[in-house]
């Protein structure tokens, strides 16, 4: 099963950095967790956020945030919201739904004896 995210939104931020108090290079970023495995693709409602400075090359963690940036981080937040969840097999899927299903009946017709 593989598990990765997809960015929903990149902010580039006019925020201080906590790290290097520059002025520019502050991206935030919003991901959605997609999975895709034989059977099914799926949008999970998990979602992820980053911060990372481009000038300092360092990511930013919530505890140093200031609280400027945690209003511009709310503020985005409400700005992208996620993606509704959603869930669709693949052909490979329903063909094995189908023959679960055949082997089912199939019990059932043997188990009461018609044949």
């Amino acid at each position: 099963m593989e598990e990765r995210f997809f960015t929903l939104s990149e902010v580039e931020l006019n925020n201080n950095c906590p790290e290097c108090f520059s002025r520019q290079g502050l991206k935030l970023t919003f991901k959605q967790r997609f999975i895709d495995n034989f059977f099914y693709k799926a949008i999970t409602a998990e979602t992820a956020h980053s911060l990372f400075c481009d000038v300092c090359k360092t990511k930013i963690f919530p505890i140093r945030w200031t609280e400027d940036i945690e209003r511009v981080f709310k503020y985005q937040q409400r700005a992208s919201p996620p993606r509704p969840a959603s869930f669709k097999l693949k052909t490979q899927g329903w063909m094995l739904i189908g023959i679960l299903i055949t082997l089912v009946l199939f019990s059932m017709l043997f188990v009461f004896d018609v044949f």
